[in-house]
């Protein structure tokens, strides 16, 4: 082994000390001139040795420090304490700056004098822009999670007391950070929630495998409860210590209102569709119930007429005429019903088939023809195109036109008018019931096709029927591809127009 002091171990340690390339290590004297310099402090300092030997170490530092007078207390220290440690900017030859962890330390000889100063030097820079990378990063993201409004996002410690707030939590929770901050999270929770452990269960859980979400109910700091889903992550440091957790609220009080209200609604829907479905089941065998008698009544009272009990006066031919005419009156208001529940129940089936429109009118027209005549009405039809050939079913199709004209006659007062007219209107058909009745006004001409509505229908004024004939042409209409639409003008009348699908050549 070398001895200490011997020539080739002095050789040894100035080539150790120049060869180091990642710090600076040079010598001062006693007054801060440089004496030494190595291959690291030109790496780093930007001067070759040549150009800084004898110069004051102070030339490295930038000219604030210098005003301050930085350089000669650090030396000061150095000798007071042994040595100094710093870290801060220093200047290279170039003029850029550098962050250096700097130690002086004082050399003294064998008899205590101070003989300088050993500088090591190490550029942090590198390091520093990291850490201030780092901490830019953490503080954007501390203010993204400060601004965020829409979740709830704050961190408790290990005890699960509330250790940050952001503005999404004071909006949902209510609580100011000075409000909430060192008290326990389970402050958010229910009393029975509270009494059954829940809030330490989910700590616990989220100790144990992460994290833990839930959704349930919450209390507000007004004592308002939200209904939120909950997300506890558990945060560990390097060495895996529990350190805290992350707890991320958001408020689903609206969304479950919402789903609870669609809930309700199709509850209400499917509730409603069996009302109607039993309403309609109903109808129909009661209109089927109260048809056998109907029809026994109008049989008997055809028998009496015709003398085969014996023979029956004048007054009593009025009577069974009366009798009939009730008979026939209450069989037509059944026979509507038992239509409108099948158009409702669905149980409707349709022909669809090539119907020449005069054909249509050839068959209805001779039904209404006495009633606009004991009414006086004048009656007025024209002849419809040869070629006129609707796609429908021919059965429903005289149905819905025999319910427009009856409706035309019940509602014209006596010598009024009625026209009616079919013509071709490209893909349509097109068959037109005008009338000089009473109108009807702009706000009641949706109302009128709805089930059970008669616009004429008073105390002093009664029209018969059940007011199902307009909403059953309709919806036969529309089931045929076609509609029935209205035009009308109070005190003038109305014109009630039926398309229905064109059978093309």
């Amino acid at each position: 082994m070398t001895p200490v002091g011997d020539p080739a171990s002095d050789a040894l340690y100035r080539l150790l000390v120049d060869r180091v390339r990642d710090y600076a290590i040079f010598a001062l004297d006693p007054k801060g001139c440089v004496l030494s310099w190595n291959e690291g402090a030109r790496r780093v300092k930007g001067y070759a040795a040549s150009e800084i030997i004898g110069r004051h170490f102070s030339i490295f530092y930038p000219p604030a420090d210098i005003a301050s007078g930085k350089p000669p207390m650090v030396l000061e220290a150095a000798i007071r304490d042994g040595r100094f440690e710093d870290e801060g900017w220093r200047l290279r030859k170039d003029g850029s700056l550098i962050w250096a962890n700097v130690v002086i330390t004082a050399l003294f000889d064998d008899s205590g004098a101070h003989v300088g100063f050993a500088k090591v030097t190490r550029d942090l820079s590198d390091r520093r822009a990291a850490e201030e990378t780092l901490r830019a990063s953490e503080e954007r993201f501390r203010q993204l999670v400060q601004t965020v409004k829409d979740y709830a996002i704050f961190m408790l410690d290990p005890e699960g007391m509330v250790a940050t707030w952001n503005e999404g939590a004071r909006r949902i929770k209510g609580y100011a950070a000075s409000e909430i901050v060192g008290r326990h999270f389970s402050t958010f929770y229910p009393a029975e929630d509270v009494a059954s452990g829940k809030p330490a269960f989910e700590l616990e859980v989220a100790t144990k495998v992460g994290s833990f979400e839930d959704e349930g109910w919450r209390v507000r700091r007004d004592g308002t409860l939200l209904w939120a889903n909950v997300v506890i992550t558990a945060m560990r440091n390097p060495d895996g210590a529990l350190i805290g957790f992350a707890k991320v609220t958001r408020d689903l009080t609206e969304r479950r209102a919402a789903q609870e209200r669609a809930i309700a609604d199709a509850r209400r829907v499917a509730e409603a569709e069996v009302a109607n479905r039993t309403k309609s089941e109903f109808l129909a065998a009661m209109s089927h119930e109260l048809r056998t008698p109907l029809n026994a009544i109008g049989g008997y009272a055809e028998l009496l007429e015709m003398g085969i009990g014996g023979p029956i006066t004048e007054q009593q031919h009025s009577y069974l005429s009366r009798i009939r005419g009730s008979q026939r009156h209450l069989l037509g208001i059944i026979t509507d019903l038992l239509n409108y529940s099948r158009l409702e129940a669905g149980h409707v089936t349709y022909d669809v088939a090539s119907v020449p429109v005069q054909s249509v009118m050839d068959a209805v027209l001779p039904l209404v023809e006495p009633q606009a005549q004991a009414k006086r009405i004048d009656f007025v039809t024209e002849a419809c195109p040869l070629d006129l050939v609707a796609r429908a079913d021919p059965l429903k199709t005289e149905q819905v036109v025999l319910n427009l004209i009856s409706n035309a006659v019940k509602f014209t007062s006596a010598g009024g008018r009625i026209s009616v007219r079919c013509l071709a209107a490209d893909d349509r058909v097109v068959i037109e019931i005008k009338d000089t009745g009473p109108g009807i006004p702009l706000e009641k001409h949706e109302a009128i096709f709805e089930p059970f509505v008669q616009l004429g229908r008073t105390r002093t004024t009664q029209h018969e029927g059940t007011g199902l004939g307009l909403a059953i042409s309709r919806d036969l209409a529309r089931a045929m591809g076609g509609d029935v639409t209205l035009e009308s003008t109070v005190g003038t009348g109305s014109t009630f127009t039926l398309t229905l699908p064109r059978e093309q050549k």
